[in-house]
């Protein structure tokens, strides 16, 4: 099915490639250098910026601004990017940016919700299922793993990372990096046990979540610091999937984990 173009709507006639069965709404404006994907729906008043590459069957909602340029004083128009993966919804409003030099491409994985009025900054790595709830404000370089959910009105300090499958509680800050599996909340962003809800969702079985849960107990709820308790942890417990993703977590975290 050819694409619905509202006569309104502006389309860059350099390099845009749409996809079959794509409604564009009125006053929508897509630049130069952006492919839309099958099946997609950008609703009125959308700006979809120069080089972003869109996925099957997303929506962006009325207001959401796509690829533009990033809110970094260094950025000298490089020719940087913004990809969307397939099934991403953008609702009203949001704001997500093209990439710098630092990594050349702002990345949103499949199966994405970012709600109202959220903003994705430049260089940010968003995985596959994650849930970004209203008014979330991400700075640079952020790093959120698969199935993150992150609740409203969060403000995420740049180059943080988020652990897969982690859930953060609504109107917290987060400065450290969040470990995998875990619930976050308070002033400061502490531990607050394990995202036991959503693992079981996701078909982890009790046996891999009581693994997970004795490693965060040694990281969090004895009197080890956390090198001492990764020591203990490679010393005493079976390095499980889950386990080895906790420990590369922690080795490769820039900003340190939050505090229990």
């Amino acid at each position: 099915m050819t694409p619905r173009i509202h006569p309104t709507a502006l389309i860059s006639p350099d390099n845009v490639k749409i996809g079959k069965n794509v409604s564009i709404g009125p006053y929508a404006i897509v630049e130069e250098n952006v492919t839309i994907g099958d099946g997609c729906i950008i609703k009125a008043h959308s700006l979809i910026g120069a080089r972003t590459t869109i996925g099957n069957n997303c929506r962006l909602f009325n207001g959401a601004v796509v690829g533009e340029i990033p809110q970094d004083l260094k950025y000298a128009h490089e020719e940087t990017e913004t990809i969307l993966g397939d099934n991403v919804t953008i609702r009203e409003y949001c704001t997500i940016h093209r990439g710098t030099t630092d990594r050349w491409k702002t990345t949103i994985g499949d199966n994405v919700l970012i709600m109202a009025y959220s903003h994705i900054g430049h260089d940010c790595i968003i995985g596959d299922n994650v849930i970004v709830a209203n008014s979330c404000n991400m700075g640079g370089h952020v790093e959120v793993g698969d199935f993150v959910i992150i609740g409203g009105a969060v403000p995420i300090h740049q180059f943080v990372k988020i652990g897969k499958h982690a859930f953060i509680a609504g109107g917290f800050r987060i400065t450290k990096d969040v470990p995998p599996f875990i619930r976050a909340s308070n002033i400061p962003l502490t531990y607050n046990g394990l995202n036991s809800v959503g693992l079981h969702r996701r078909g982890f079985p009790s046996e891999s979540i009581n693994n997970i849960k004795h490693a965060y107990t040694r990281i969090y709820r004895s009197h080890m610091n956390v090198s001492q308790a990764v020591k203990d942890i490679n010393s005493n417990l079976d390095i499980t999937p889950e386990i080895q993703e906790i420990l590369d977590f922690i080795k490769e975290s820039t900003r340190g984990i939050i505090r229990g």
